[in-house]
């Protein structure tokens, strides 16, 4: 692929659990030979601990800030042309919507209550589903989310239905015309 067709900076993906952002993120960094970040990843590294564990022993406020640590460390000058896919809650601190906002172009990858209910029915290692009532936790946590996630994102594409490969084709068309017509 020519270099001019290559977006010049991060293609981020944000949205709720089991939206396929991992997926996604794998399929684009295959299509533009860019490094796939995924910042659950970083955390379960830097905290020497999975996310079902950190959730259980330290807390989701104590996550949320390995999760805004790790923004902050993605955000260092110079970093750019990288896939990075990101938790489903990284949007619920205002600085993390900034920092994901200066970073490059945010696509959410938007799915209704009922998919992840399905995507997610197997998944133990999702602390925050591990309740009674699934389905209404996850329908409170998109009301809360949503508006976030739509006040971050530059492009939203709704998933369900479509493979990892047309929704990276979406992506990389649209972020080729949001980057052609914000050149400096």
């Amino acid at each position: 692929m020519p270099s001019e067709e290559i977006p010049p900076k991060n293609l981020i993906l944000i949205g709720f659990m089991g939206c396929g952002k991992t997926t996604i993120g794998r399929e684009l960094g295959k299509l533009l030979g860019y490094p796939v970040v995924d910042t659950d990843q970083l955390i379960e590294s830097k905290a020497h601990l999975p996310i079902p564990r950190i959730f259980a022993e330290r807390g989701e406020d104590y996550f949320r800030l390995l999760e805004s640590a790790v923004l902050q460390e993605l955000s260092a000058p110079g970093a750019d042309r990288r896939i990075i896919s990101t938790g489903g809650g990284i949007v619920t601190r205002k600085r993390n919507r900034q920092l994901l906002a200066q970073l490059g172009f945010v696509v959410w990858l938007q799915i209704p209550a009922e998919e992840v209910l399905r995507r997610t029915a197997a998944n133990r290692q999702r602390p925050l589903l591990e309740t009674d009532d699934r389905e209404r936790k996850i329908r409170d946590l998109l009301a809360e989310r949503e508006p976030l996630y739509r006040r971050t994102a530059h492009c939203v594409i709704e998933t369900t239905g479509l493979d990892a490969s047309e929704v990276a084709c979406g992506i990389l068309e649209t972020a080729r015309y949001h980057f052609a017509q914000n050149l400096p």
